[in-house]
Parts: C-alpha cells; sequence; structure tokens
C-alpha cells in the first residue's frame, strides 16, 4: 500500500528533521540546565552546624543542606564571569535582606562609570529580590531579573539564582548557616 503524503505528515517530517541527533535517538533533549552532578556535605564540611551551601562554580549549581542533612536542594546559578572575580574559600551568611538595593563597587565604578545606585525592589535591580551577605565584602547569594544569566558566566562575583529560587532558598536559610565557594 502506497503512503499517502499529507500536509500533516510532510510538517511532522520537517519538525524532526531538525531535532539534534541524540534527541532522535532517545527522545530527550541534552543540555538539560538539570543535570548537576550530587554533592555531600560531608565532602566540604566536619558537622552541617546551622546549615551548609556549596557553591560549584564549575557546574553552576549551588547545593543546600539544612542543619539536620534531611532536606538536601540543588539550585541552578550564574557565576562569576572571569576567574579574577572568583572568590573560593570558606565563608558564611551574615545578613539577609528581602529587595535589597544596590550600589555599584569601586572596582565596578572603574570599568563602568555609568552605572548608579539602584533601589530595592527596582525592576533593573542587579541583586533581584533577595539576598543573603557572606561574611567576604561585596559577595552575595542573590536573585536576578534577567533570567538568561543563570547557567552562565556572567556575574562580577555573586553566586546568582532564579528570583523565585532565591525567595525559596533565603526562607529555609539561616544567619550562620555555612558556605564553600569551590
Amino acid at each position: 500500500m502506497a503512503h499517502k503524503f499529507t500536509r500533516r505528515t510532510l510538517i511532522a517530517g520537517a519538525a524532526a528533521s531538525l531535532l539534534p541527533l541524540p534527541a532522535l535517538a532517545t527522545g530527550v533533549a541534552r543540555n538539560n540546565i538539570s543535570s548537576f552532578a550530587r554533592q555531600h556535605w560531608r565532602d566540604h564540611f566536619e558537622t552541617l552546624g546551622k546549615g551548609a551551601i556549596v557553591c560549584d562554580t564549575t557546574s553552576r549549581a549551588l547545593h543546600y543542606w539544612n542543619a539536620d542533612g534531611t532536606d538536601y536542594r540543588i539550585y541552578p546559578t550564574s557565576v562569576p564571569k572571569t576567574e579574577e572575580l572568583t572568590k573560593r574559600g570558606y565563608t558564611e551568611i551574615v545578613r539577609k535582606k528581602v529587595g535589597p538595593s544596590w550600589t555599584p563597587t569601586a572596582s565596578q565604578m572603574e570599568r563602568f562609570p555609568d552605572w548608579k545606585p539602584v533601589a530595592g525592589g527596582a525592576d533593573d535591580n542587579p541583586l533581584g529580590s533577595h539576598a543573603m551577605y557572606l561574611d567576604w565584602p561585596a559577595y552575595l547569594i542573590h536573585g536576578t531579573h534577567d533570567t538568561r544569566k543563570i547557567g552562565r558566566p556572567s556575574s562580577d562575583g555573586c553566586i546568582g539564582l532564579y528570583n523565585e529560587k532565591i525567595a525559596e532558598l533565603f526562607a529555609i536559610t539561616e544567619i550562620g548557616t555555612q558556605v564553600r565557594l569551590i
């Protein structure tokens, strides 16, 4: 029996030809942002204390554990643009702020003299809706209104999350939570 070509089969065939070969073979698209490797807090900290966060700049993921280790979450992040802007080591959350205001640092003003401070809650605020301040000056874990930045090297040193994800993390993270950037 001869196969009848219709407009519908022609369009479906053309659409299928545009899929990458691995997607055709498995039915699943590659490059999934949620394909992070799980971490274990014991690989980074002696105890959980008030909780623990590991920011992995290579996989662009933030790993969170609560104080008793029963809650483990992974969030996609933005990371610093360059190695020079990337700080690594141990720190902790020292302050939290809903609707943080943003002021460019001295080094940012040298590179971008037209940048101006942005009020908390503004749509163009680079810190998004929530910020958690580390005990390193000018380094934060914060939200972003620019969702294109997540999953890429796009910050001047901070770790950025989608606004809805930083709000979730903000709600469950205590002041004094230990943080490691790797």
